[in-house]
């Protein structure tokens, strides 16, 4: 009875702490400029494409119609949702970035980091809980996403099969198949955006100020993704190991046939730089001089 009444009240501790760091995070005005982002560029993408989308429809169809002929509800809410995922993915870094790059910086150049050595918490416990409260902003910044591409594109386009156009395919799925596509394509882009909350906690481990692990953050990710893209044999190898190579598998879910082994690697590469560089930011926040 009494480990169990230890591990009640450490768990309801960490939970406390967990707790504050979120307050931290949510008193800050940095933090509502994702959502405020994703509303206006949602937002305006649902205008623009109920103004004037059948004419862009057509633009992007223009190389498929020369050789099919497509028949039915074309503009619909899951071909807006998809369109709007795939221009916002590619943003959503630099806003979880804001957020998670402060998370030790913002403690230091306040001045409150040294009052962390008088709380009667390790420094592995805060370090996990600002981990974990700086992954709720991200998961409530998707959920957000989400809610508003989906609703507005049902509201003002109703559904339809969507039609997804690659360079070397045309793939047309149904409207009910289209919901666990969705909703998996974000579960991955969650996890891509915890690699990046991660690597830009681990910098900010190393920075007294909140613009360095930022900008260093969206520096990299711009490199990575430059390498990523150029048909070079030395950057074929290293191409493979990169996290950027792997962040957009979620399109992958929009394949007619998954490609489950592709996935599951992509998954686990991650996964391990995830947990790689939270293991690095531990040792190196460990050592941290807080007291100087």
């Amino acid at each position: 009875m009494f480990v169990l009444h230890v591990n009640d009240e450490s768990g309801y501790f960490m939970w406390n702490i967990v707790k504050a760091e979120i307050v931290k995070i949510t008193a800050k005005p940095r933090s509502y400029i994702g959502f405020v982002a994703i509303t206006v560029i949602v937002g305006l993408i649902h205008l623009a494409m109920y103004l004037d989308g059948l004419n862009y429809i057509g633009f992007i169809t223009t190389p498929v119609q020369t050789n099919f002929v497509l028949e039915g509800k074309i503009l619909n809410g899951n071909l807006v949702w998809f369109l709007i995922l795939q221009t916002l993915i590619i943003q959503i870094p630099l806003l979880v970035a804001l957020v998670t790059g402060d998370l030790i910086s913002g403690e230091g150049a306040m001045g409150t980091i040294r009052l962390l050595a008088t709380r009667p918490v390790s420094r592995g416990q805060l370090l996990t809980a600002k981990f974990i409260a700086g992954n709720v902003y991200v998961f409530f910044l998707l959920l957000w996403l989400g809610i508003l591409a989906l609703g507005l594109g049902l509201w003002f386009f109703g559904p339809g099969d969507l039609i997804v156009i690659k360079s070397d395919a045309l793939t047309i799925l149904q409207s009910q198949d289209t919901l666990w596509r969705f909703l998996s394509a974000l579960g991955i882009a969650f996890l891509s955006l915890m690699v990046v909350s991660s690597f830009s906690m681990l910098l900010s481990c190393f920075s007294e100020n909140s613009i360095g692990p930022i900008i260093s953050t969206m520096a990299v990710i711009i490199l990575f993704t430059i390498i990523g893209t150029m048909d070079i044999p030395l950057f074929d190898l290293i191409k493979p190991f990169l996290f950027t190579t792997h962040m957009v598998i979620w399109r992958n879910m929009f394949d007619q046939e998954l490609q489950w082994d592709e996935i599951w690697f992509s998954l686990s590469v991650l996964l391990a730089h995830i947990f790689l560089f939270f293991g690095i930011s531990m040792m190196a926040f460990r050592k941290k001089d807080i007291l100087s």
